[in-house]
């Protein structure tokens, strides 16, 4: 495939936030559209009748990723103006939901031996109700992520002073003049990973629909509890502490982060694929996944982008999830973080010199080193050392959403015509699919402006040098 016939098969899309000043410096139209979002109502939904009231013990996984997730979910609606129950449906529907999955409705503490934990209060999940006076379509194609736009309609906690103060869970459900419907939904990732909140959302979408739940959550963390005594059986670089170069520290004051998405067609993947076919040690030939040449290519362009010298060590840690590793796999429902982090690395100057096989090699490895007796030394391990993953510096998380059961969120008014975050945390990368009907995938990251530059340049030039093969 040449470069002619390449062409059309990349996209790239930009968000840009405010600078010190505040003003805002879009580059394109993705980052010039405006949405106008006023809020007429905020609540706490609380279980609609009471439920366990002590201290839910989460697990050492749990203990790893003090983050926030925002995700936005849009619905066509029934095309006929605002909806006047749609918000009622979501609001009652939540509180029989929280019955079931009712850590939600808790508060996250420091619990004994410096260990977070949630303290079960009842107390609810922050609702906020809002309205736009635009059409749904001005919100374009949020998979080219936009934050400047796409946080208007989640309720983030920007300003918390720490994880202990982002609420656990946050809704907010925007209605458009066009009949069209946003919930916003911001999860607290120390209670629950992506696959945690999918089945949450089947069981409040069941109720929403007044359908028996299809998903229960199994709430007892304990069968990720550490071994006794805890045994460390395998090297956990994952969770090493990385070199951080003091001119790569970036000061989000002075150096605002600039969000693009780069969309990888299908035909533009078959050929990434076919160029770094991974030789195994017994000389076979086996064929990378989709994932993971996706996954090298973004770590080398961001590699190079961010100047890492060829003598330093750069890593990609990948989420992983660990429930059907375990034998047998861990319970149907199972409420937390199911998540397994695989740890590629090498020296800066393997990963960009080598050819693309290498970094697919590498990173395939990683991925496949994670079994159940890596996640249960991991999980020893983070007991022994009280340790966070590390994705700062010369490191960066990737995570595959493409294959959550996003789409199959229904109050009763249709699926979601769309999903997408709202933004992507410092230091990550995510992978989502552009639309329900689509095999279109998009990597999204946010980078400073002269790296984000060099990163467009180099992911460009990476597809146009595979393309050839």
């Amino acid at each position: 495939m040449g470069t002619a016939i390449l062409r059309g098969t990349f996209e790239s899309f930009e968000d840009e936030s405010k600078n010190k000043a505040g003003n805002e410096k879009p580059r394109n139209a993705e980052a010039t559209r405006k949405l106008d979002v006023k809020i007429t109502n905020a609540v706490h939904v609380s279980p609609t009748r009471e439920t366990f009231g002590g201290l839910y013990a989460l697990s050492n996984l749990d203990q790893t990723i003090p983050y926030a997730i925002e995700i936005v979910f849009t619905f066509e609606g029934e095309g006929r103006g605002r909806h006047p129950t749609a918000i009622e449906t979501i609001r009652e529907s939540l509180a029989k939901a929280l019955v079931e999955f009712y850590p939600f409705a808790g508060r996250l503490v420091v619990g004994s031996h410096g260990r977070m934990a949630v303290r079960c209060t009842g107390e609810g999940v922050p609702f906020v109700e809002a309205t736009s006076e635009d059409d749904i379509k001005a919100l374009g194609d949020i998979s080219a992520i936009n934050p400047t736009m796409l946080r208007k309609l989640v309720k983030h906690s920007d300003g918390a002073p720490t994880i202990l103060e982002v609420p656990l869970l946050t809704v907010q459900v925007t209605t458009f003049k066009c009949g069209g419907i946003v919930v916003g939904i911001v999860m607290n990732h120390v209670l629950v990973d992506g696959k945690a909140l999918m089945d949450f959302i089947a069981c409040w979408t069941d109720l929403a629909r007044a359908k028996l739940p299809s998903v229960l959550p199994f709430l007892d963390r304990s069968v990720l509890g550490p071994r006794q005594p805890p045994r460390v059986d395998l090297p956990h670089h994952e969770y090493a502490p990385i070199d951080r170069c003091l001119g790569r520290v970036v000061d989000p004051q002075t150096q605002p982060l600039v969000y693009r998405s780069f969309c990888f067609k299908p035909h533009a993947l078959i050929q990434l694929k076919n160029a770094a076919k991974i030789t195994t040690q017994n000389g076979s030939s086996v064929v990378p996944t989709t994932f993971e040449v996706i996954s090298a290519v973004a770590w080398i362009s961001r590699t190079k982008a961010l100047g890492i010298g060829p003598h330093e060590t750069t890593k990609l840690l990948t989420a992983v999830d660990g429930r059907p590793k375990f034998n047998p796999p861990l319970p149907s429902g199972y409420f937390g973080n199911g998540i397994a982090w695989s740890c590629a690395e090498c020296s800066a100057g393997e990963l960009t010199r080598n050819p693309f096989s290498f970094a697919v090699r590498t990173v395939h490895e990683a991925l496949a080193s994670v079994t159940e007796s890596y996640i249960r030394s991991a999980i020893d391990h983070v007991e022994l050392n009280r340790v966070q993953v590390d994705c700062g510096g010369n490191a960066c998380c990737i995570s595959n959403w493409s294959r959550l059961s996003s789409y199959e969120m229904d109050f009763g008014f249709g699926r979601p015509f769309q999903v997408a975050p709202a933004t992507v945390p410092a230091n990550a990368i995510l992978v989502t699919s552009r639309s329900r009907e689509s095999d279109e995938l998009f990597v999204s990251l946010g980078l400073t402006r002269d790296a984000m530059d060099v990163f467009s340049k180099l992911i460009q030039h990476e597809l146009t040098l595979k393309s050839k093969f």
